[in-house]
């Protein structure tokens, strides 16, 4: 194969996007007849069918699954190139921003600190699972996304993982619940214990060093739901500080003078991009400082 028509490439986009002929060639203006004849010729070019018929919609086959993916790559890189060239010297590109739902929203906000209030800067900001954010970094739809651990290497695209922080992980609470020794708070306290991976493996450690089984209160996936359930008392939030900093600053809540040798690091995962976004090295420069 020495040449690929991206015209036909980006017909069959629209279908596989679509998932009907009839809707697709209505949208695009073209004749049905026309719209399949291009998708028909793309599939002779690859060698492969791209789509099998499963009632009234088109479903991709495998090599079109792998095609799409590849098309829609194709076509963000363009779009973003345009959009880039564009913007150059004229207006900043919006920043987009992806986070693990388990991070701390305290320290996306420090990681925003040097472009929050610029008039000249707009912030898209988005949340999901780590599939979700490697996916958004991968199709152009983020700039960066914030993580607790660099993602698993799935093949898909060349990323980049710069950790930023590393953070100990304590205990915080109301007041009333926070005294006594480390193995009495252990034994006796209800704990709210985060659903990251590091920090919920490392506090079953440390209880097991202890010989105890520390009550858990409750799993929480959100660190902002974290936040508020210590704050109204509900147990004792195993969190880095950062979670809590406003809680601790007005003394609503206090940390517990113990090392619990359990830390949390903070990673930038950036896409090696021809055309990056301009503010991102300095805000991961300052994020690390």
């Amino acid at each position: 194969m020495d040449q690929l028509n991206y015209h036909h490439l980006r017909y069959f986009r629209d279908v596989a996007h679509e998932g009907n002929l009839t809707r697709t060639a209505e949208k695009l203006n073209v004749s049905q007849s026309a719209l399949s004849t291009q998708i028909k010729q793309l599939e002779a070019r690859l060698g492969h069918a791209l789509f099998e018929r499963v009632g009234r919609r088109l479903e991709l086959t495998e090599v079109g699954r792998i095609a799409l993916d590849h098309a829609d790559r194709i076509f963000a890189t363009g779009a973003d190139l345009m959009a880039v060239l564009k913007q150059a010297g004229t207006r900043m590109p919006p920043l987009r921003v992806g986070a693990a739902s388990t991070l701390s929203r305290n320290f996306q906000r420090r990681f925003l600190g040097p472009v929050l209030g610029r008039e000249d800067v707009e912030l898209i900001l988005r949340s999901g699972s780590e599939a979700e954010l490697v996916d958004g970094l991968s199709n152009l739809s983020l700039d960066v996304a914030l993580m607790t651990e660099p993602p698993r290497g799935d093949g898909r695209a060349e990323l980049r993982a710069q950790r930023l922080a590393e953070q100990a992980v304590g205990l915080h609470g109301v007041p009333g619940l926070m005294g006594g020794t480390l193995e009495t708070l252990l034994a006796e306290g209800r704990f709210l214990l985060p659903t990251d991976p590091t920090i919920s493996a490392g506090f079953v450690a440390l209880g097991e060093r202890f010989g105890v089984t520390p009550k858990i209160a409750a799993s929480v996936d959100d660190m902002a739901m974290v936040r508020l359930l210590a704050r109204e008392g509900a147990g004792i939030a195993v969190t880095p500080a950062v979670v809590v900093a406003d809680e601790l600053d007005s003394g609503r809540l206090v940390s517990a003078p113990f090392d619990l040798g359990i830390a949390e690091r903070f990673f930038a995962v950036t896409l090696k991009r021809t055309f990056p976004h301009p503010l991102l090295d300095e805000l991961i420069e300052a994020a690390g400082t």
